[in-house]
């Protein structure tokens, strides 16, 4: 009885600490997320299931072109995924859907490689000092700072990093490397 009871005992202990585990990596290093709706589409498309890093934003600021997930900054329990194009002190001007950056006298436009098709919006937008302007990579049918402002690094839950579903377009994300002009 006592080599049973020992048997039991150490069972709940791998157990408890498979649990544990699992908590601390989901809650502070990597998170599940599920694209739900196509204003990424043709990066990420409605079903895909990707791994958020939650841990390099608590080391380093987010950087232009990344694709970060982030909590609704009207309804905080929803969850968006966009792209950052318009970083902390920033103007963003979008001029016949080509996006313009102007910050310190300075004014650069960005290329943006990664969208299927052009888009024809004007807009202008100014951000604080602790804002960032996103936008999804399917213009015409995304919901996002065009519509509600910018956020802040407080709603960023995280990076995309991995997609894991579907197992035919597997595979790992970095920012765009924007040539400035």
């Amino acid at each position: 009885m006592k080599k049973f009871l020992a048997s039991i005992w150490e069972i709940l202990e791998i157990a408890l600490i498979a649990i544990v585990a699992v908590f601390l990596i989901r809650s502070f290093l990597v998170q599940p997320f599920l694209v739900s709706g196509a204003s990424m589409e043709p990066n990420f498309s409605d079903g895909n299931y990707l791994l958020i890093d939650e841990i390099t934003y608590r080391f380093r600021e987010p950087a232009r072109g990344e694709v970060v997930v982030f909590r609704y900054p009207l309804d905080r329990s929803l969850f968006f995924i966009k792209r950052i194009i318009g970083m902390p002190n920033e103007r963003v001007v979008s001029e016949n859907g080509r996006i313009r950056i102007l910050k310190d006298g300075q004014s650069v436009y960005i290329e943006e490689n990664y969208l299927s098709a052009k888009f024809s919006d004007n807009f202008e937008i100014a951000l604080a000092e602790d804002q960032y302007f996103v936008l999804g990579d399917n213009r015409s049918h995304s919901f996002d700072s065009r519509n509600w402002g910018a956020i802040t690094k407080d709603d960023i839950v995280g990076i995309v990093r991995i997609r894991i579903l579907p197992v035919n377009d597997f595979g790992t994300f970095e920012a765009p490397k924007y040539q400035l002009n």
